[in-house]
Formats: C-alpha cells, structure tokens, sequence
C-alpha cells in the first residue's frame, strides 16, 4: 500500500525555484494575477480553467502536487485553487507546506465532499477558502478575486517589511542604540550621558541613521522601523 510520503521537491518550495509559464506570459501574469490549479480530475480543471480565463486571469494548471512543486515561483499577485484529495502528495499536506514557506500565497481548497469538518480543519489550516465541488462559475471567480486581492496586499507588505530591515541592517551597533533611544522620545542630551558620548556625537549619529533610512522625519523612521519589527514577529521556520 502506497503512503502519503511528502517528496523531497518540497524542500524547494521557494521564490524563484521554478517557472510555469514562458517569459512573454510572466509579465501579464503579473498584472492580471495568475491562478495555480492543482487537480487530478481532467475535466475539473478544464471547468476551472475556463471560467478563470473568462475572467482574464492567466491560468497554470498540474494535475499534481509535485508537478506544482517542479514549477511554482512566487509571483505579485497569485492564488492556489487545490483540490483537497489527490493521489501521493495530498492537498492538505500541499497546503502545510505552503502556510510554512510561503504563507503568501492564499490557498482555494476544493473538495467533493460536503463534509463541514474537511472546510473547518482546511481553514483552521490557513486555507484561504472553501468551495465544493462541482464547482459555481460565479463563486470561484468572485473567491480567486478575493484571494488575488490579498494576495497583492500581503506581497506589498511584504516588501516594505524587507526593505525597512535591510535599510536597518544597514546601520552600525552605535546608530541602532541611538536610533532606539531617539525613537523612545529621549533628548540628545540625555542619549550622549546614557551613552557616555558627546551630544555632537549622538547628532552625528542622528543624522546618519536618517541618511541610511531613507526617512525624512521622526514619524518615518518610526514608521520604518515598526515595519521591519512586523517582519520579525511574523517570521515563520518550518518544522
């Protein structure tokens, strides 16, 4: 009897480790949103594909979750539509993954069974939605809609959060303390005693924490720097 083994691609789940459609078609993808269809059933997918496509998305299709996993790159805006019960590697352990390497990625669950548990626990498992199967034309589009949406704004803070850390990896030992302290709502004078420097010094400091931030005012740098906090208290290791 076969086991549900989860395959070594999986430890290659990752931005960049794959292309699913050609270079002409990445970039209308990424403007108009691409939707991942993972289904066994032939049929199944070519409903979906086709009132996807209706609606102007770029479509990739697998009839596996390994060949997903051979293909998927992280795009700007994308949405996985799965079906929960596939052969090998299941739906649901697709989606573990996902939610561990890539939680970005919102997950569409499709199921032929009506059982509410298979809806609650996908949910409870960070699925995005779930719709049964035979899939509404109209309920899909308006679910990936929603996901795509998502999808664009869980990217873009995605991207502020990784440039405000690396703007605040830029700063030396001495720029962070001050920073911290500016940040508190402490006077120069009193950083340069609690530092045992001059007040010229924490000035000097000061300013080079602005210059390497990018940040026009107090408030930005505030800003910046509970955006790069953000990225580090939603950081997710996979087991």
């Amino acid at each position: 009897m076969k086991t549900n083994k989860i395959p070594q691609q999986l430890s290659d789940l990752k931005p960049g480790s794959g292309v699913s459609l050609d270079s002409r078609d990445a970039f209308r993808a990424d403007k108009a949103g691409v939707v991942y269809v993972v289904d066994d059933e032939y049929f199944s997918r070519a409903a979906v594909r086709g009132a996807l496509a209706d609606s102007g998305w770029e479509v990739a299709e697998f009839k596996d979750c390994e060949s997903f996993l051979d293909a998927y790159r992280q795009r700007a805006q994308a949405c996985l539509v799965l079906d929960l019960h596939l052969p090998a590697m299941t739906g649901r352990q697709l989606l573990d993954a996902i939610q561990a390497l890539t939680p970005s990625l919102p997950t569409i669950i499709m199921s032929g069974s009506s059982r509410i548990s298979e809806a609650v626990q996908s949910m409870k498992a960070g699925a995005f939605d779930f719709i049964e199967k035979p899939v509404d034309a109209a309920c899909l589009v308006e679910t990936v809609a929603r996901a795509l949406e998502q999808s664009r704004v869980s990217n873009s803070a995605e991207s502020t959060r990784s440039i405000a850390a690396d703007n605040l990896a830029s700063l030396t030992t001495r720029q962070q303390q001050v920073m911290d302290l500016v940040l508190a709502g402490h006077p120069s004078k009193n950083i340069a005693a609690d530092l045992g420097i001059s007040q010229r010094t924490v000035e000097h400091h000061r300013a080079a924490v602005m210059h390497k931030t990018e940040s026009a005012s107090l408030p930005a740098l505030a800003r910046l720097a509970l955006a790069a906090l953000s990225g580090r208290r939603e950081l997710r290791v996979p087991a």
